[in-house]
């Protein structure tokens, strides 16, 4: 199996609604999104996917989320914006545009900072 991954980072902001102890309060993050593809065959030139292809669907999403409140992000708002349903999130925007192109499944991590990660990975 062949894989190729980007990374890139957004500033963004949000609350926590439950028992999250001071994290209920607005507050901010630099996040680090990671988006991986994998597949079984590179095609004739020797590649999985043009990388820039995902190159840009990442550089879109972020520009989404970049200095943004994620709690009024459409598709994120009335949810409760974890690091986990963030990569939900960012997983499903991702996908159509990575669909039909011969790859198997994506994984989005998203790090809300260097030591502490959510992923979620499907088959596309």
């Amino acid at each position: 199996m062949y894989e190729i991954g980007v990374s890139a980072q957004f500033e963004a902001a949000h609350r926590l609604v439950g028992d999250f102890g001071p994290a209920t309060r607005m507050h901010g993050h630099s996040y680090r999104i990671e988006a991986a593809v994998d597949g079984p065959e590179l095609k004739p030139d020797g590649t999985l996917i043009d990388i820039s292809i995902l190159q840009g669907a990442v550089a879109a999403l972020v520009a989404e989320l970049h200095y943004r409140d994620l709690g009024e992000v459409p598709g994120l708002a009335g949810i409760n914006t974890t690091a986990e349903n963030l990569a939900g999130y960012c997983w499903r925007q991702l996908a159509d545009a990575l669909r039909g192109r011969g790859l198997r499944s994506l994984t989005v991590r998203i790090w809300e900072n260097p030591g502490a990660y959510a992923a979620f990975a499907a088959e596309l």
